[in-house]
């Protein structure tokens, strides 16, 4: 049994409003992705790290990323989605995973990623049956809108949780959950769909998901606070 990281790459990124794709925007003089590709190369347990890029993918060349070695493998099998993309690349990897392998899916744009993260994964998921996520219990009150921005509900946040990456679960059942359920935003959801219940491991907040511009300066300041 092995474990590797698959990294899909190959979104615009258009909620930041650039032209340039979000995984390649500059976060700390580096592209953003090269901080998230760093952790998880740094995680002596996975055997390799394969970035997703998409097809047309122009910015990936005008980087040097020698520095990973044969650790990162490079699928040029994007999707229109993130699930689309995913399932391309577990496509991908039947070259080098058998279907009880464990494959660890994260976002790129989650680049304060810390191998103590990844090792808290593997440790508390290692021996589950289904797999599990990093995620964290949800600590703001809740409100679902109307129609016209105006609170309809609060929502009780009991027992709620906010998932993150990565989100870890066999290859083969994860493929063939993906196959079956295309439109999930997440691979939890597709092996929910399944009838399963994928085990839920507590991360920590700093472990954000660059959405906003706002959250590419919190995702600098989150490292220089490390560094």
């Amino acid at each position: 049994m092995s474990y590797y990281a698959l990294v899909p790459a190959a979104g615009s990124g258009a909620r930041m409003g650039g032209a340039q794709p979000k995984q390649y925007l500059s976060l700390l003089g580096q592209p953003l992705i090269r901080h998230t590709l760093r952790t998880l190369c740094a995680v002596p347990t996975l055997e390799a790290v394969f970035v997703v890029l998409s097809r047309e993918d122009a910015e990936w060349d005008r980087y040097d990323w020698s520095e990973f070695g044969d650790r990162l493998v490079t699928l040029r099998c994007g999707g229109e989605t993130r699930a689309e993309s995913v399932c391309n690349g577990l496509r991908a990897m039947q070259e080098w995973a058998f279907p009880d392998d464990w494959v660890l899916v994260h976002d790129a744009a989650r680049a304060c990623l810390t191998p103590a993260h990844v090792a808290a994964l593997i440790a508390a998921v290692g021996d589950d049956e289904v797999g599990g996520i990093l995620a964290v219990p949800v600590a703001d009150t809740l409100k679902r809108a109307d129609g016209t921005q105006r609170i309809d509900a609060t929502v009780p946040r009991d027992q709620l949780w906010q998932a993150q990456t990565p989100q870890m679960f066999r290859h083969g059942p994860l493929l063939d959950a993906l196959q079956r359920c295309p439109a999930v935003t997440d691979e939890a959801s597709a092996i929910e769909a399944q009838g399963l219940h994928p085990r839920l491991v507590q991360g920590d907040i700093t472990n954000l998901k660059v959405t906003w511009p706002l959250d590419l300066q919190l995702a600098g300041w989150i490292l220089e606070q490390r560094s």
